[in-house]
């Protein structure tokens, strides 16, 4: 491993897939992809462990791939979190600061105030992410160390989730003989990789749609102020079209991703595809308006549900960037167009930036949530620690040895895609 640099790896465990990034981040900052594992997720639903050895091994397959490419070893993982168990919360902490002028302590101390509220015995607190700071009633403050005041109070956004949701997760990766570094909820980490600092300062509700769970969050002033899942997503349109064409969920899944479209008046009737039978019955030729007919219902749910959440939060008018699609659910043909026409406000799909290496194949949003996850382990990782605890991925190859990065990893995809 090049010297001044730093492993950091994401681990994205979804209800339809698991994906495991490794990035390097080099001396200036610059983060790069040095290695990518996939594998089915076979152990949970609606991004809830049920079945904690399919998904040990699901972990641990992505994570060898993962390793195979990048030439480490992996020891320590950043990790999504996401389904419904998870609810959000506003909080509001007011102290006094002791010198005079805002200290840490001061910041500890009001942070400490702010998440001092009720939650159900079941839940346990996963995020406290500040909002905004005010001194003396002064709004807006993003960093208050320092200033001069007598009254210092924040404004933070609370994230809680099932200690036994969470705990699962913790099993499973350290049945891996892995570390967890942080658990992060999945639309703050797909957050780093979609959406910009201008959007998160004049207001963007972010909808990431996987397999198992639709995860919201909405931005205004640059800082989170609501979050929520709703469990309709990718594996619901396929139980769809697994019924209304009675073919068998492994052949409607294909189907989906080769030819589905959300928005039926953008295909036509002359188009015809071949629908697979169930048990012996030959394939049966039918027009890709019949199957854009199934699947635009249910995305017209999805939408709707997500416009009552956005409702409910009380921020849909301040949303003035409008929504932003990531997720694999979310690349469907006439997604963005559907939307559109039940917001009633700009729409676009977005593709994870910020991550450099392989970018025409990572070009695609269902590693919105892994590659947010880098971007999120490198803005919170501390070179020093780093150093001390032998990095959470260690180099096992000399440098130049065999094929170099982008082969392995246009190896790996042509072995997988």
């Amino acid at each position: 491993m090049a010297t001044g640099s730093n492993m950091i790896v994401g681990l994205d465990i979804g209800t339809s897939k698991v994906v495991c990034l490794i990035g390097e981040v080099g001396a200036s900052g610059r983060l790069e992809l040095v290695g990518i594992g996939s594998h089915p997720s076979n152990g949970l639903k609606r991004g809830v462990v049920v079945n904690i050895d399919a998904t040990v091994n699901s972990i641990q397959r992505a994570v060898e791939e993962a390793e195979l490419m990048a030439g480490c070893k992996v020891h320590s993982v950043t990790v999504g979190i996401a389904g419904s168990h998870i609810s959000s919360l506003n909080s509001h902490g007011i102290v006094a600061v002791r010198e005079r002028e805002v200290t840490e302590q001061d910041l500890e101390r009001v942070i400490d105030a702010a998440r001092a509220v009720a939650i159900p015995a079941d839940q346990k607190i996963i995020h406290i992410l500040p909002q905004e700071y005010l001194i003396d009633s002064q709004e807006g403050i993003k960093e208050p160390l320092g200033m001069s005041g007598v009254r210092l109070e924040a404004k933070v956004h609370l994230v809680t989730g099932s200690i036994n949701a969470v705990q699962n997760i913790d099993k499973c990766i350290r049945r891996c003989g892995l570390d967890v570094d942080a658990i992060v909820l999945q639309p703050l980490a797909s957050s780093y990789a979609v959406l910009t600092d201008d959007e998160k300062e004049l207001g963007v509700c972010l909808v990431d749609i996987g397999g198992g769970t639709t995860d919201i969050a909405v931005f205004t002033g640059g800082a989170i102020r609501f979050s929520s899942s709703i469990p309709v997503a990718g594996d619901q349109v396929t139980s769809d079209i697994a019924m209304a064409l009675r073919t068998p969920t492994q052949n409607a899944e294909e189907l989906k991703v080769k030819y589905a479209c959300a928005l039926a008046q953008l295909t036509r009737a002359d188009e015809t595809i071949k629908v697979p039978s169930v048990g012996e019955r030959p394939p049966r030729s039918l027009s890709r308006q019949a199957l854009a007919e199934v699947v635009e219902p249910r995305y017209d749910e999805l939408f709707t549900l997500i416009q009552a959440e956005l409702r409910r939060s009380g921020f849909e008018d301040l949303v003035a960037s409008g929504i932003v699609l990531t997720g694999g659910t979310s690349k469907m043909e006439g997604a963005v167009e559907l939307a559109e026409e039940i917001f009633h406000t700009q729409v676009r799909l977005s593709c994870p930036q910020g991550v450099h290496g392989m970018d025409d194949i990572l070009q695609n949003p269902i590693y919105a949530t892994g590659m947010g996850l880098l971007l999120y382990a490198r803005q919170n990782l501390d070179t020093s620690d780093a150093a001390d605890s032998g990095m959470r991925a260690e180099a096992v190859l000399p440098a130049r040895q065999g094929p170099g990065i982008v082969e392995r990893m246009k190896a790996w995809f042509q072995g997988n895609y």
